[in-house]
């Protein structure tokens, strides 16, 4: 993904998302006065005995956004550099002050940084392959570990809330969940005629340039799932499901384009923060094929950007970007 080619397929996902932990059990010595009230967790690694009200949280991967943003007692993070550029100003300055514990990766994680920040509860969200590179006998040492880890990219508002509850903050949770459908649900209305009986296809930010392939996105995945939320309708699905990102995004050739895309009759694609298309998205918009699409030709191509964020308070800001890119339709 960039986010580390984090969807491509399941191998690919592991690139990206570094763990978390912390510490603050055996090897801190330490015997508290009253055993803190714990409850039964149903984690991706079966059921948990965690705190009741976690005083001192480690997360990592896609729960870090997710509990910075839900203000949860947080002393110790993984990095997240992906998710800075929709981070708000707050969040942003959270994220910079905390314990960084872990990288971009779950083989850079610091066992010894984690037990340092003594935590009682470590929220792992990494997807199951990048789990393979966690010592989690070494974590639930540490403290009680609840593995809650993506699965489809659209997956992320189960995930979080899932995240928010572990970590105590479901109410923070409730509140976000509900501005972020009232925005979308304003944004379905605003431009209900203007995109009715449209069929879009999405060119996401994940084509490999070496091998000349694009990705295609259908509902569901990264660039589309938030766009469906705001009335979008996206055509198709892959040839193959392979799971996870793979059931709702493919690679075809460059060659395969105008087969790929020819029946759209509009389309999107990602873009960066800044709006400009990253190195895969250009090597398709440069392509005289995609000159010749029926969707471009008509003019109906936009950009979105943000199209990667995980969590409710970031998509606002992708539903603010979709509301820009498609402002030439609510006037034509």
């Amino acid at each position: 993904m960039r986010f580390a080619l984090p969807w491509r397929t399941a191998g690919v996902v592991a690139l990206t998302l570094a763990l978390a932990t912390g510490c603050g059990s055996a090897e801190s010595g330490e015997q508290p006065a009253e055993a803190a009230a714990t409850r039964t967790f149903a984690a991706d690694n079966g059921e948990v005995t965690i705190p009741a009200d976690p005083k001192r949280v480690v997360a990592t991967g896609y729960a870090v956004p997710v509990l910075i943003e839900a203000d949860a007692a947080l002393v110790g993070i993984s990095t997240w550099k992906r998710g800075l550029s929709m981070m708000a100003e707050e969040d942003l300055a959270t994220y910079e002050s905390l314990e960084k514990v872990a990288g971009e990766t779950a083989a850079e994680t610091n066992y010894e940084a984690i037990a340092k920040v003594k935590p009682d509860l470590i929220i792992i969200g990494v997807p199951k392959p990048a789990q393979a590179d966690l010592d989690l006998d070494r974590l639930r040492s540490i403290a009680p570990v609840a593995v809650i880890g993506p699965t489809t990219p659209s997956a992320w508002r189960e995930l979080s809330q899932r995240q928010t509850d572990a970590a105590g903050r479901s109410a923070n949770y409730d509140a976000a969940k509900t501005a972020y459908e009232k925005k979308a649900a304003e944004l379905k209305a605003k431009y209900q005629d203007a995109l009715a009986g449209l069929k879009f296809g999405h060119v996401g930010a994940y084509g490999d340039i070496a091998d000349g392939v694009f990705q295609r996105e259908f509902g569901g995945s990264w660039g589309t799932n938030i766009a469906v939320d705001a009335g979008l309708t996206y055509y198709g699905e892959v040839k193959e499901k392979t799971g996870g990102a793979g059931d709702v995004s493919e690679y075809p050739s460059i060659e395969e384009l105008p087969k790929s895309l020819g029946e759209a009759d509009a389309i999107t694609y990602s873009v960066e923060a800044d709006g400009t298309p990253n190195e895969a998205v250009k090597y398709v918009l440069d392509s005289e094929l995609w000159k010749g699409l029926p969707a471009v030709k008509a003019g109906k191509v936009f950009p979105i950007r943000y199209t990667e964020a995980a969590t409710y308070a970031s998509a606002m800001k992708t539903l603010d970007a979709i509301d820009q890119a498609l402002a030439p339709l609510a006037t034509s």
